[in-house]
């Protein structure tokens, strides 16, 4: 009988799921630093080069020195997996559970570890195929597909144009607050007034109401 095949720790899974998210803009081909796989990590360079190691031993990474590492085929789609995984259980915790959207990160991070494809399979039929997590994130398919939506930044909107919030970008439980705060949770529609140069805020009307938002929170929206 032949053994098992290895599967990927939890450690190991966070490692593959952090190179995906920081080189998500890049492309699946980018390299991503030792220095900010230990920031977004949280933890020491030395602990970092020492897991690269252990990966690409595994075929789960390719790292060239000076570079920095970028996923195998394998890892990619191991990574995308945990993705999937995390982010159909936010769903399931916002929608089944009435978790609100800025509890659920924590304890997703904890189910997206489950092993069992069959459970993960009945988990996304049960909430109907759901292609976007509550901040509006892409939620892959089984096979690792993610649907491409043409989203821009609410800070590059001009004046005069109509937009409706898809997606938030930055997940810390105090902005989502703060969204639910001013009324801005996913698909709300807004209107974008005036740009203000003093402090590059974008003046918005949402719901009849006019708001001011600072540049940093328009560059955490992403709207259609």
């Amino acid at each position: 009988m032949s053994a098992a095949p290895h599967l990927p720790t939890s450690t190991e899974e966070d490692y593959l799921k952090a190179v995906l998210k920081l080189s998500a803009d890049a492309g699946p081909d980018a390299s991503v630093s030792t220095t900010a796989l230990s920031a977004e990590l949280k933890t020491t360079p030395a602990s970092v080069t020492d897991m690269i190691k252990r990966l690409g031993d595994k075929g789960y990474l390719r790292y060239q020195p000076y570079r920095g590492v970028s996923l195998s085929p394998e890892g990619r789609r191991i990574a995308l997996r945990i993705v999937r995984k995390h982010r159909l259980w936010e769903v399931f915790l916002v929608e089944k559970l009435r978790f609100r959207w800025d509890q659920v990160h924590d304890t997703a991070e904890q189910l997206e570890h489950i092993r069992s494809p069959e459970l993960i399979q009945k988990l996304d039929e049960f909430l109907g195929y759901p292609k976007f997590d509550p901040h509006g994130d892409p939620l892959p398919n089984e096979h690792g597909e993610i649907e491409a939506r043409n989203t821009r930044p609410l800070a590059d909107v001009p004046p005069g144009t109509e937009v409706t919030l898809a997606r938030v970008t930055l997940h810390t439980p105090e902005f989502l607050q703060y969204l639910d705060r001013v009324g801005l949770v996913i698909n709300t529609p807004l209107t974008v007034l005036d740009h203000l140069p003093f402090d590059d805020s974008r003046l918005v009307r949402i719901a009849g109401k006019d708001l001011q938002l600072s540049k940093l929170v328009a560059g955490n929206l992403l709207v259609v």
